[in-house]
């Protein structure tokens, strides 16, 4: 009897607890559900909704500024300056003073007769130059000599042996029948007529447009691009046009620095045509009358070009069309308009073309 009643209690107690077990079970199933709302599936992305890339290229400006006694000025800010692409103002994205810009530069010495006696002191000052300025570490500079022809003395090297040995290598080699002084007789007959046609000839803006496509175009991004010209700047003989010779220099990001050196025996120097093709391009010309104002010369391209202003933006116009666009940096501060600060720089560019894919 006492077995059966031991056996029905702990029926009970099994009973009892199971019930307890579910009620307590369920109890937490309805708590977690009231406090975990049920996830909402992500909906799928509207059309509305997309996002657009539009790629811009930066233009690049380099420029200097100058008082009216030609000294450097160092201390501009954005705010002092507007930009204009085409005539339409366009937004600084960046500006900063460029001390320290890594130089790609080709000296290109006139060898043609009207340099015969001139072309020691060109040489002389040129290495000069040359020992002043290239950094072996950062700074690269090519030699061309050229008369009708463009003779490539030494390519891009920042060797400065070998751009010394470039520089001495180069002399001014007469013509068939050349006397001196420009005297030309006859002479033995030159196996070609064109060839002495090209000896005794000058082709200025042929060697600026072969250098900027062939020697400064290929040189590394990041780098301050220059052509240092020494001639009399008397061109009898180019194919290209000066304006195209510009153009090229542009399209290289090149500026053109003219040291006008002439011998007043002939009809001494071309002072216009070089003031315009160094203005086209952002740099300046010079008209040195002894070797002294040459070697100063030289120190004012070297300082100009280490002391400039990186002025960048984006185009209002994004289209890759490849055209010709002109710039125009202008003062808008009015104390330096008094002062007649003038701003030196590239007078246009080309924009990128679109490349096709296949």
């Amino acid at each position: 009897m006492a077995m059966k009643n031991w056996v029905f209690v702990a029926a009970v107690i099994f009973v009892l607890g199971a019930s307890v077990l579910f009620e307590a079970d369920r109890v937490c199933a309805q708590d977690t559900k009231s406090s975990s709302p049920a996830a909402k599936p992500t909906p799928p992305p509207s059309g509305d909704d997309e996002v657009i890339r539009v790629e811009t290229e930066a233009v690049n400006v380099l420029f200097t500024a100058q008082d009216r006694n030609r000294r450097l000025l160092t201390n501009l800010k954005p705010e002092d300056v507007r930009i204009l692409e085409n005539g339409q103002p366009q937004q600084i994205s960046a500006f900063m003073r460029q001390i320290d810009l890594p130089l790609s530069l080709a000296i290109l010495i006139d060898t043609s007769a009207s340099q015969e006696r001139t072309l020691p002191e060109e040489k002389e000052a040129a290495i000069t130059f040359l020992e002043s300025v290239v950094r072996p570490t950062k700074d690269e500079v090519s030699v061309i000599s050229f008369t009708g022809d463009s003779t490539l003395e030494q390519g891009m090297t920042s060797n400065l042996v070998r751009l010394r040995r470039a520089v001495e290598r180069v002399q001014f080699v007469p013509p068939s029948g050349y006397l001196g002084g420009g005297v030309v007789t006859g002479g033995t007959p030159p196996l070609s007529g064109s060839n002495q046609a090209v000896a005794g000839s000058t082709a200025i803006w042929d060697c600026i447009w072969v250098t900027s496509e062939e020697v400064l175009g290929p040189a590394p991004d990041k780098t301050r691009r220059a052509i240092i010209l020494l001639t009399d700047g008397y061109d009898t003989f180019s194919r290209k046009k000066l304006d195209e010779a510009a153009r090229a220099a542009q399209k290289a990001e090149a500026v053109v620095y003219s040291v006008g050196i002439g011998d007043k025996f002939y009809d001494g120097v071309n002072k216009g045509v070089l003031e315009k093709i160094s203005e086209k391009t952002g740099g300046r010309a010079y008209f040195p009358k002894d070797e002294s104002e040459l070697r100063q010369a030289f120190i004012q391209i070297q300082d100009e070009m280490r002391s400039q202003y990186l002025l960048a933006y984006e185009p209002t116009n994004p289209v890759k069309d490849g055209s010709y666009r002109t710039i125009e940096i202008e003062l808008v501060n009015q104390q330096l308009l008094k002062d007649k600060v003038k701003l030196t720089h590239r007078q246009g560019y080309f924009a990128k073309s679109e490349t096709k894919k296949k």
